[in-house]
């Protein structure tokens, strides 16, 4: 019977994560006074570091993608194609589905598109960063073109 220590494991874990993120206020809720607001802070937003970035291909197949803004683009030495480098989440429920790239004489647009994988229903995913990477050819060399990001635009 692994399952109810596990699930009562899971839930104090659950528990105990909000408890160190709020603080109250003088003569709030934990002086048994609970009509005076109790006031909130969470911990700041941190981009994760490190790691190796995952080599990731277009899938094609995901419900409603949406654009996702990238970090890097890094040029080939022959300038023909660009690797990028962006945040996002595991799979089935982050998938790269597509990369779209618009070149003109002065600049190239790259766009990122993910979305839920559309073989997997109901799927559960853990919230975790994962540091990604695709390589995008490029029709013409990039020379002294502009990079620019298209989820951002």
């Amino acid at each position: 019977m692994i399952a109810i220590p596990l699930l009562t494991g899971s839930l104090l874990l659950a528990l105990g994560c909000g408890a160190g993120h709020s603080a109250t206020t003088a003569g709030s809720a934990s002086t048994g006074n609970p009509s005076q607001p109790v006031g909130h802070t969470v911990a700041p937003r941190t981009e994760p570091t490190g790691g190796t970035p995952k080599p990731t291909r277009p899938q094609g197949h995901t419900d409603n993608p949406r654009k996702v803004s990238w970090l890097t683009a890094k040029p080939s030495k022959d300038g023909r194609s660009l690797r990028i480098t962006w945040w996002s989440g595991v799979e089935p429920c982050h998938v790269l589905d597509r990369v779209t790239v618009r070149e003109t004489a002065d600049r190239v647009t790259v766009t990122l598109w993910e979305g839920p994988s559309s073989k997997v229903k109901n799927a559960v995913c853990i919230d975790i960063a994962i540091k990604k990477v695709t390589t995008v050819k490029l029709k013409a060399p990039l020379g002294e073109r502009k990079v620019v990001d298209g989820a951002r635009r």
